[in-house]
């Protein structure tokens, strides 16, 4: 029986040592495994660090975790991040939520709070789609500024009689950018 500790950061600034130390406090963990600066959407398995600890974990194991958001933020990620640490024998034990995850009412536990940290995301997304659209309805341009000049491609294009391909290389373009910049160009021919 091997204690494990899993500890994640998702950005290069934050530090993994407040959850090392929090779990040092109170477990005595063999082998530690991290992610650093890398998101909780990454499925845990798409994780190198997790992906190493999974591989290791063996039946009569114990991971802990500072929080279940460290293990990732997606209710079916997190779900199957658990049952597939549970098939090997492998107990998950939140030190947050404050429960094994792996029992009856941690799993019932784990699908409540994952369920709210999801619709949380959701939120987040609906508020930033409405900010987006009344950016747009105010006229503002959103993205990055365009860097071809559609009309100068075109000009060059039919003046050289050049194909897609060669005026792709001439501007140092991809040819779907060419193709995009001569239909926007005869777009506008054929309403004037």
């Amino acid at each position: 029986m091997t204690v494990l500790a899993y500890v994640r950061v998702s950005t290069e600034d934050q530090s993994t040592e407040a959850q090392r130390h929090s779990i040092a406090a109170l477990h005595n963990v063999e082998h530690w495994y991290a992610d650093e600066a890398t998101s909780g959407a990454t499925k845990a398995i798409q994780r190198p660090g997790f992906a190493e600890l999974f591989k290791f974990a063996r039946k009569g194991d114990t991971l802990i975790v500072s929080a279940i958001d460290r293990l990732g933020r997606d209710t079916i990620d997190l779900l199957e991040t658990v049952e597939a640490l549970k098939a090997k024998g492998v107990a998950v034990v939140s030190m947050r939520e404050g429960f094994d995850l792996s029992s009856p009412i941690g799993k019932a536990m784990l699908t409540m709070l994952a369920a709210v940290a999801e619709l949380e995301r959701s939120n987040i997304k609906a508020r930033q789609l409405a900010g987006i659209t009344r950016a747009r309805a105010m006229g503002q341009k959103l993205g990055a500024p365009k860097k071809i000049d559609d009309a100068a491609v075109h000009a060059w294009r039919k003046a050289n009689s050049a194909t897609i391909q060669e005026t792709a290389t001439q501007f140092g373009i991809s040819v779907a950018a060419v193709k995009r910049a001569c239909a926007i160009k005869l777009s506008f021919s054929y309403q004037g």
